[in-house]
Parts: C-alpha cells; structure tokens; sequence
C-alpha cells in the first residue's frame, strides 16, 4: 500500500441533498469520469469528495472496483489537489477499470486542479 499524502484528507459527502447541490457547479468532463465542482463558500473548511457510479456501468462488481479505484487514485494524488471548502463529486465510468492507474491519477489530478481545454462549464438557471 502506497503511504498516504501529507495533506489533509477529504470529507464525504453523505446525503442525496449534498450530491444533488454539487450538481448546480462546474462540470469538467473527461472520457473516464465527469468531475462536478461546487464552491460552498466556506474557505476555512475541509474539501469534500463524493463517488457515484450509475448501474449503466455494469453489476454492483463493477461499479465497486470502479468506486475503489477512483478512490485510491484521490488517496494516493488527487487530494492535494483539492481546494478547501468545494464539494466534488467524481461519476466513474467503466473506462476507469481498462486504463492505466498512472494514467486515471494525472487525469484526476489535472480535473481537480482547475480548467482544462476538454472542460466543459454549464451554468445553472
């Protein structure tokens, strides 16, 4: 197991309410994961990380090793990346079991961190 990383550790994100808020934020699409960002507003807090994986994806096997990975890939890198006081919620796709780790990681990481050319922001009406 690779050691953990020396920033603080994100929250969860819980309840239906707190996924669906994260849902009126930015949205950053990627071919392995859609990334949703929501600013709380409250800088002094932790980050918090919510994973969500639709049974379109496959059997609760799938969707399990889906959310596994994603998880250690924000363990083990992305959570330095996260900003204090955002909500985000990573919806897996099956993509995620067929790349590379190294790969899932940095894809994550460059999400997390901000804008990319790929990204896609919507605006909540």
């Amino acid at each position: 197991m690779t050691p953990k990383p020396a920033g603080p550790t994100p929250g969860r994100l819980r309840k239906r309410a707190e996924f669906l808020a994260a849902r009126a934020g930015e949205k950053r699409r990627g071919k392995l994961f859609l990334l949703e960002v929501f600013d709380r507003g409250e800088a002094g807090t932790p980050p918090r990380l919510g994973i969500t994986v639709t049974k379109k994806s496959g059997n609760a096997v799938i969707r399990n090793r889906i959310r596994r990975r994603l998880r250690e890939a924000v363990r083990v890198h992305a959570a330095d990346d996260m900003a204090a006081g955002t909500d985000y919620v990573i919806v897996g796709r099956r993509e995620v079991l067929s790349a590379p780790f190294e790969e899932l990681k940095t894809e994550l990481s460059r999400r997390m961190r901000g804008r990319s050319q790929n990204a896609t922001t919507t605006q909540s009406s």
